[in-house]
């Protein structure tokens, strides 16, 4: 858990490897989780399926696996936003083809400081991107101002596993055998390592759960998926 950067630099470090890893970054994602990671991205959309319509803030987009599926669940516009221009970049060059990319609208912007009015969007998803924000406290503020009452924040979250036989496994997977591979096929095995450490680093889901409720969200739960190696949190505004 040492060696993680904090404040600025931990945004400048964040978007360097973030930068650095964009054309390999979907391929890791699908390889290192054995595929698992579509399942999730769909839970994750399923949680705003019954919402009312108004458009959804993708935040942390990325190269906009969850702003696609989003609209292939429920078509709806997609304001998809990250600080790394570099992968919306690729992700809207990847998608140029697709049905999606008429309802996807990138924006280049900090999730701490949206370039955004307030009490816009139905829903707000955030898929393993609050983690990375310099004052996740901080970027909850934002996420609720924008979103408008009665709207729906579901974040998808890495989360460490408590099962005593699995848990050991996992972190063994995690800081052994994850940084290695992914180097290897990205190029950049420091991305990975700080993956590693800012999942051990990161809060527990009660305590992430405990935030969403003092800045304001109400109804707050979470559940882990894929026996805890991931955790997705609601909340309604």
């Amino acid at each position: 858990m040492n060696n993680i950067p904090a404040g600025k630099e931990k945004g400048s470090f964040v978007k360097k490897k973030f930068a650095s890893v964009t054309r390999r970054y979907d391929l890791l994602n699908t390889v290192l989780s054995l595929y698992i990671d579509h399942y999730w991205r769909w839970v994750t959309t399923r949680e705003l399926a019954a919402y009312p319509d108004g458009p959804i803030l993708d935040l942390c987009a990325g190269t906009l696996p969850l702003s696609c599926e989003i609209v292939r669940q429920i078509p709806r516009p997609v304001a998809a936003v990250d600080f790394c221009f570099e992968m919306l970049q690729y992700g809207m060059e990847r998608r140029l083809r697709s049905s999606a990319e008429k309802r996807i609208f990138p924006v280049c912007g900090d999730g701490q400081s949206l370039p955004l009015p307030d009490n816009t969007f139905a829903g707000i998803t955030i898929a393993f991107g609050i983690r990375n924000l310099t004052d996740p406290p901080g970027g909850l503020k934002e996420m609720i101002r924008v979103l408008r009452p009665g709207g729906k924040l579901v974040i998808l979250e890495f989360s460490r596993p408590r099962n005593p036989v699995f848990a050991p496994l996992y972190r063994f997977y995690l800081h052994k055998f994850l940084p290695s591979l992914a180097g290897l096929i990205s190029g950049d095995q420091e991305a990975y390592s700080y993956l590693a450490k800012s999942i051990e680093a990161f809060y527990a889901p009660e305590e992430l759960a405990s935030i969403m409720e003092k800045v304001g969200f109400s109804q707050v739960k979470y559940r882990p998926l894929t026996m805890g190696i991931v955790t997705v949190y609601t909340g309604i505004k």
